[in-house]
């Protein structure tokens, strides 16, 4: 897919996730929407899935490690076509599968629950072992916020797949800064991210959050890489695309108001329209 195309995905897919977390009044803007860029290269152009088929057996697995950005998750595959996009106004209500953490019991493309966070990448790791053992080819893919690497059981993961060699792993950190209480880097600083992940033997890429060139450029890199388990820390800014949301830890988890929500539809218009006139 051309990127101007993948730009266009992504921007439907921030409307998405405003649309569900100002209908739910609840839920996590920030970090969903500085994911956007990657959850679209992965549905639709890096991972082998098929919305007809969610089962597929030897499809790619993707474990959404930092949960509460399901809303991000929730759009993609809304958008990709597992499921109606209307239902995204379902989400966090009673009787609602679009619950506030994926359910792989209940919602079309999830490979794995999640919420918990640290917990993730370690489901991750043991899918990816999994297929090592069964001599599967699939790859597995999980997203982790960097705050959420404040999280010991992120390194015991890491420490083992990197032991193990898992060539077939590929982890995304998305590193957009900020976290719940303010700046990762004052709360708990996870810095070096890339020199941490390299002394676990991690192959490790730096790579910018919404340049598709950059995105695919890392993951074909990751693709390349033989013998090791792959690293992508994607540079980002919260709330990318939203105006009043970017760059500010209060809109982590935070739900906008009718008013706000006029605004960020309006902003993500615009970037629309935009992209149309390219």
């Amino acid at each position: 897919m051309e990127n101007l195309e993948l730009q266009k995905k992504a921007n439907e897919i921030r409307k998405g996730i405003i649309t569900a977390v100002h209908s739910a009044k609840a839920g996590h803007p920030g970090g969903s929407l500085s994911a956007a860029d990657v959850f679209t290269y992965l549905y639709y152009e890096e991972m082998n899935v098929d919305p007809k088929n969610p089962k597929m057996e030897n499809r790619d697995r993707f474990v959404l490690s930092k949960g509460h950005t399901a809303p991000g998750l929730y759009s993609t595959l809304a958008n990709k076509g597992y499921f109606p996009v209307d239902d995204l106004k379902t989400l966090r209500k009673l009787g609602s599968y679009l619950q506030g953490h994926p359910d792989m019991k209940h919602i079309p493309g999830v490979d794995m629950s999640s919420g918990s966070l640290g917990q993730g990448i370690s489901a991750a790791v043991g899918m990816a072992l999994g297929a090592k053992m069964d001599g599967k080819d699939f790859r597995v893919y999980t997203l982790l916020g960097d705050g959420e690497l404040q999280e010991g059981q992120v390194w015991e993961a890491a420490m083992f797949a990197g032991h193990r060699k898992l060539d077939n792993l590929v982890v995304i950190v998305d590193n957009n800064g900020l976290q719940i209480d303010g700046k990762v880097d004052d709360v708990c600083s996870p810095y070096p991210i890339d020199k941490k992940f390299e002394s676990f033997n991690f192959h490790v890429i730096n790579a910018n959050a919404h340049d598709f060139d950059d995105i695919r450029r890392a993951f074909k890199e990751a693709r390349e890489t033989k013998g090791m388990p792959t690293a992508i820390v994607v540079h980002s800014v919260k709330g990318k695309g939203v105006s009043f949301m970017e760059n500010k830890a209060a809109w982590h988890g935070t739900a906008p108001n009718d008013e706000q929500f006029a605004v960020a539809m309006a902003d993500l218009e615009r970037i629309g329209e935009e992209l149309c006139q390219k």
